[in-house]
C-alpha cells in the first residue's frame, strides 16, 4: 500500500496465514524481535517511537485449536516479555 511501511509474519511450512500490519510512512516505526519463549508462530511486533517515548506494538493470530490454557500461558510470555 503505497504510504505505509508493512511489517509482516508469513506461517511457515502450510498455505495460507500469517499476519500484517501496515504503519504509515510519516511514522518512525521498526520491527522487533521477541525473546524465543514468547515467540508466536504468526505473530509481527514493532516499536513505534513517539517524541521521547517508545510504543511496542504486536499482532497476534491464536490459532483456534488451541485451549484457553494455552491461550493464557501465551498472554503471559508476552507480557513478561515487555
Amino acid at each position: 500500500m503505497t504510504g505505509y511501511v508493512m511489517f509482516r509474519k508469513d506461517r511457515l511450512g502450510r498455505r495460507g496465514g500469517g499476519v500484517i500490519l501496515y504503519i504509515k510512512e510519516s511514522i518512525q516505526a521498526y520491527e522487533i524481535k521477541l525473546d524465543k519463549e514468547a515467540e508466536c508462530e504468526e505473530a509481527v511486533w514493532c516499536n513505534i517511537v513517539t517524541g521521547n517515548s517508545t510504543l511496542t506494538v504486536g499482532l497476534v493470530y491464536p490459532s483456534p485449536n488451541i485451549s484457553m490454557e494455552e491461550n493464557e500461558k501465551n498472554t503471559q510470555r508476552y507480557q513478561r516479555s515487555e
